[in-house]
């Protein structure tokens, strides 16, 4: 495979985003989603001891035991910001904190869940697409901007029904953002800092939700002309 033209900075944030192949499913069940994020998070530590296939056949006291090491030693190939998982594709915030982290990380996560896809669905080959798209943020309100995008991506898709479903959409980081989930495995300070609270920065997300909803709907009018 090609090497990526822009090369991912250290200490930069971008908007990573991976399709399904032909736009097809990638994720069919809460199993689904819920193997991916794990994943994310065991994967994007440097230098994991075994491969997350291997690693659930340990005994949950081993289990517990590595993961207490490797939050121990808090060195990752990237800090995730936010994220959404939809059907056919990802939405990734990510910062790189290590040299070539990002490109590391999703191919290292990609790989890790198309063997899981495919042993578990009987199939071979590639479920995504060839190279992930990436996008640098260069400023404040642009990360602010793409956190909201990224967030309401299941209500302006019509997954949802209502903007105050995403609350209960476990398949994104807006409820750990919101407390809603225990989970505390992103960066959110980035985010969170330029709110005065979390029911702001819910206010923030809700106050674009129906626009961004008609916008999704102009674009796939437009694609079908």
């Amino acid at each position: 495979m090609p090497g990526r033209k822009t090369p991912l900075i250290t200490d930069e944030i971008y908007h990573v985003i991976n399709r399904g192949i032909w736009s097809l499913p990638i994720f069919n069940n809460r199993r689904d989603y819920s193997r991916m994020i794990n994943a994310m998070f065991y994967y994007q530590n440097v230098d994991v001891p075994l491969s997350y296939s291997k690693f659930l056949y340990l005994s949950l006291k081993d289990r517990l035991l590595r993961l207490k090491l490797l939050k121990k030693n808090k060195r990752f190939l990237v800090e995730i910001i936010a994220y959404c998982l939809m059907p056919n594709h990802i939405h990734f915030l990510l910062k790189q904190t290590e040299e070539d982290g990002i490109s590391s990380f999703i191919g290292i996560l990609m790989n890790s869940y198309t063997r899981y896809f495919n042993t578990k669905n009987e199939k071979v080959g590639p479920i995504f697409q060839g190279r992930f798209k990436a996008v640098r943020v260069e400023s404040d309100e642009q990360l602010l901007h793409l956190s909201r995008y990224i967030h309401l991506n299941p209500y302006s898709s019509h997954i949802l029904n209502k903007p105050e479903d995403l609350l209960n959409y476990y398949f994104s980081s807006f409820p750990e953002y919101l407390r809603k989930i225990k989970s505390n495995y992103c960066s959110k300070e980035l985010v969170l800092g330029n709110f005065k609270s979390r029911e702001k920065y819910k206010e923030f997300v809700f106050d674009q939700a129906d626009y961004q909803r008609n916008l999704e709907k102009i674009k796939h009018l437009a694609l079908e002309k």
